[in-house]
This record gives C-alpha cells, structure tokens and sequence, in this order.
C-alpha cells in the first residue's frame, strides 16, 4: 500500500517534502534543512524471533547491544537489503517509512524522536519525504518506545 494513501484513510494531515535523489536520512536532512535530529532513519534488524524495524534519528546509529537488552534477544543484527526488497516491495531499497504495522514488522522508536512535536521521514522512496506530527505517527503506529540510540 503506498504510504500517502494509508495516511489519507486515517484522516492524518502530512506534507510531501520533494527533494533530489538522496540515500541517507542525514542527507535528506540536509537537503530539506532540517535538523537531523528531526529527520527520523529505520533501520530493519533481524533476530532469531524475527524482525523488528528500529526508528531513530538521524544522527545516531542502533547500538546493537543495547537493543539486544531492550527486546531481551541474544543475538541481533542488521538485515540484509535482499531481506529488506522482499519485506517492504513498494518500497525502494533503502527508503523504508517507519510504519512497520504496514508490513507485519513491530516498530521500536528511540524515545529521543519522541520529544519531537513533528517527524521527517523517507516516503517509500529517495526523492520524497513525509512531514508530520509525532503524536499523530504514535497514534497510527502504537511503537515500543526505547533507549538504543547512540550518536554517531
């Protein structure tokens, strides 16, 4: 399902934010001119019970240690790109939206994004963005909030 018309049927308010092709969230950020604290990156993590999409800022990186210990798993790791093309195929690689529940994948958010009053993220592809309040994306996404950021 494509992103916008997700949002469009649970009457949230969002904005498309066009930009040039971009393949990291602090770039996008960048192009944007937003903080990169603001701009909000997923990462997809596989487990022996499965996967999990960790949503983050853009200026930090999953501490694979201490997520482990969040979600009490012994062994996480990064997903491979194939893994993500074939859980998330309307998406382009790499260009994952924080809405896991779309894909029958749990969200985890650092609880940093939580303090922000509006989200930036990747809108299914390299070239548009989504804007949007965060307390309207919890609503949607009901994600674990966590402490498994560290900054880069």
């Amino acid at each position: 399902m494509k992103l916008d018309e997700y949002l469009n049927e649970q009457h949230v308010s969002f904005e498309r934010l066009p930009h040039r092709m971009a393949y990291t969230a602090n770039r996008v950020a960048q192009l944007l001119h937003v903080p990169g604290k603001d701009m909000a990156k997923t990462v997809l993590l596989r487990s022996d019970h499965g996967y999990v999409l960790a949503v983050l800022p853009a200026t930090h990186q999953v501490d694979l240690l201490k997520m482990s210990r969040e979600l009490g798993e012994s062994h996480l790791e990064m997903a491979k790109e194939e893994e993500m093309d074939k859980l998330f195929p309307d998406c382009e690689r790499g260009a994952i939206p924080p809405f896991g529940s779309m894909y029958q994948v749990p969200t985890i958010v650092d609880e940093t994004l939580s303090k922000d009053e509006r989200i930036v993220f990747e809108g299914q592809n390299h070239e548009e963005a989504i804007e949007m309040k965060y307390q309207d994306f919890e609503n949607l996404e009901h994600p674990r909030l966590g402490h498994f950021a560290r900054r880069i």
